[in-house]
């Protein structure tokens, strides 16, 4: 039989628009659908994506019956905000959030989110409205997650690292029109809405007060509490018309005036908590520390997963290690996740007695030393790696252990964890391969290739960057890392090196690009690049080479070129190390050949801070 090509047009609801409208580069093209379609069936939407299909007979889907949305028994869409509704119910007494004196159920959370989604409608947010949120991990940071899109709008948590114009930047690519700010941030988010253009509308600002804040000027904007005092109990929350409808909007970046807003929907939300729960083996009723900021990919979908398995939610305001401990022997902490420089923090901690039980630790960004990994297992805690993207909406690739490992030695075991590992159990596919052929490369853990995924939990696309969108999920449906791995014998994945040079400091992205454009703006500087430093504690840390200017008058000190990135750039992104250069290597065609000089970064040593 010969195969059918044809083209299938799948929605974002037509009511999911204010976000969309009038972007052209929102037409997404995803082919990581390969169907035969006997009929073009397509349903009109404000954000459309197309899935291009080659397939045999066997996959034949029959031809589309055109329902109400909702009305179809077997098309309800899939969406985490279901777990709350739930967990009102099957753990409707059971604790769901703890922080300093603050206990609350299951139930009564339900009731705050469901009072909170009113008051948010009652502002005048419609569905597909961008909602932003500056906040630790405090109790209202998970209550939105689930309060915002139960208002039908869009949830953008913002990095709290950022400075004002980062901040602003964001708040004016996205179009937000509510902003949620913690009350040590109000002035900050203030400072980003004042620089926003004169043209555009401010959006409103909700200030969410705490007991940690001395102060609190609630006069010029509107209290949280209020609002969730003033709701009704009673809301009928808004459902997404379609699982496409979009959720959440993470930005990846937000230092430039382009930065990459990542857009996930409903049903990827839904399929990346259900599958980290499955992965992890998490159990009914863990007790989870928020050692992992909500603001980090919704704390890799945990904010919502912690409602499907009736989670504890230890809420912390700030994470040091004294804090950390105090919470885990407090509240029997089960379960917690964190980038490697936590792991680094808990260990280099002088605590003399181990854990009263054992404590669960996922960490994700870079592979753990052999060294802080010992130190971690002695003290008691059981460390799993996994590897993931903002792209994806949380860890898709894990290292999944096997018992006769345990015999090895804790070298040979370290190594063995530092491995990204396998595909999750409810993702798609994982692959390394030729970036210019697509052919996957040899499984023997030395032939490197770009890390491409496929799978539920992938994101819509890029807003309003078309381009990049296209760029990263192709034709032959594979979404391209931009991540340099190896596939080792026995099928396991392992990270080399990152195209587009980004840095993990502190488990936190940083764009080598963008700390570059600040030094090139130095008058007295030549050449300039960023490169990865490894370092004790925070995993990376952003090293600068530069070369001057021929007869530059005033030649700047390490020092003054670090000054002059601090006042440029949030603190995590200012390079801790400033090499100077007469001549950075180049290749002959005039690149500069960032491999050598990460070399003779690892060369400098590692940092202890």
């Amino acid at each position: 039989m010969k195969t059918l090509s044809h083209t299938l047009y799948c929605s974002i609801s037509s009511s999911s628009s204010s976000l969309f409208q009038h972007n052209p580069a929102l037409q997404w093209k995803i082919q990581s659908c390969k169907v035969v379609i006997e009929s073009r069936t397509i349903i009109k939407g404000s954000l459309s994506y197309s899935v291009s299909s080659k397939a045999s007979p066997a996959a034949v889907i029959p031809p589309v019956t055109t329902v109400q949305p909702g009305r179809a028994a077997n098309a309800t869409p899939l969406t985490p905000l279901n777990y709350l509704e739930r967990a009102a119910v099957v753990y409707g007494d059971c604790p769901a959030i703890l922080y300093n004196d603050t206990v609350r159920t299951w139930s009564e959370t339900y009731k705050r989110c469901l009072k909170l989604a009113s008051s948010i409608v009652a502002l005048g947010i419609k569905r597909g409205d961008v909602v932003s949120v500056v906040a630790p991990n405090i109790p209202a940071m998970s209550e939105l997650h689930f309060s915002v899109p139960m208002a039908g709008a869009i949830l953008n948590t913002i990095n709290l690292r950022l400075d004002a114009n980062a901040i602003s930047n964001l708040l004016q690519h996205s179009g937000s029109k509510l902003i949620f700010a913690d009350c040590q941030s109000e002035s900050l988010v203030h400072e980003a809405v004042s620089l926003l253009p004169p043209h555009l509308h401010r959006p409103t600002l909700v200030l969410i007060g705490d007991d940690a804040c001395e102060s609190c000027s609630v006069d010029c904007c509107i209290d949280y509490e209020n609002m969730v005092e003033s709701g009704d109990a009673a809301f009928d929350w808004l459902r997404p018309q379609s699982e496409w409808d979009p959720i959440t909007l993470n930005y990846t970046s937000g230092t430039t005036s382009s930065p990459k807003g990542v857009v996930h929907c409903h049903r990827s939300a839904f399929l990346i908590s259900v599958d980290s729960l499955l992965d992890w083996t998490v159990p009914k009723q863990p007790v989870y520390l928020w050692t992992l900021p909500m603001f980090h990919a919704n704390g890799w979908s945990y904010a919502w997963g912690m409602a499907a398995v009736g989670g504890v939610n230890v809420c912390l305001r700030r994470v040091d290690a004294p804090s950390v401990y105090e919470a885990i022997d407090k509240y029997g902490v089960t379960h917690m996740c964190g980038a490697p420089v936590v792991l680094s923090m808990l260990t280099n901690h002088p605590r003399t007695k181990p854990l009263k039980s054992a404590v669960h630790i996922m960490t994700a960004g870079a592979p753990p030393p052999a060294a802080v990994l010992g130190r971690a297992e002695a003290l008691g805690f059981v460390v799993s790696h996994g590897y993931g993207l903002t792209e994806t909406g949380g860890l898709v690739v894990s290292c999944a252990w096997k018992q006769e490992w345990d015999q090895l030695s804790g070298m040979e075991r370290a190594k063995l964890k530092a491995r990204q590992g396998v595909r999750t159990v409810a993702f798609g596919e994982m692959d390394v391969v030729e970036p210019d052929t697509g052919k996957s490369v040899a499984r023997d853990g030395l032939t490197m290739g770009e890390i491409v995924l496929r799978g539920g939990s992938v994101m819509l696309g890029y807003l309003k960057d078309h381009e990049g969108t296209k760029k990263s999920m192709r034709d032959n449906g594979w979404f391209y890392t931009g991540d340099v791995g190896v596939m080792h014998p026995d099928g396991y994945l392992e990270v080399k090196d990152r195209s587009k040079d980004v840095i993990i400091c502190g488990g936190e992205n940083l764009s080598s690009v963008e700390v570059e454009a600040v030094l090139y703006a130095h008058p007295a500087i030549n050449e300039a690049a960023v490169v990865a430093r490894p370092d004790a504690f925070w995993g990376e840390t952003p090293c600068a080479f530069v070369s001057f200017k021929e007869g530059a008058a005033d030649i700047p000190t390490e020092k003054e070129i670090r000054d002059f990135c601090k006042a440029r750039l949030p603190l995590y992104m200012v390079p801790r190390t400033v090499v100077f250069k007469p001549e950075l290597p180049k290749t002959s065609t005039g690149k500069v050949q960032k491999f050598q000089l990460r070399n003779m970064a690892k060369d400098l040593g590692k940092i202890f801070i």
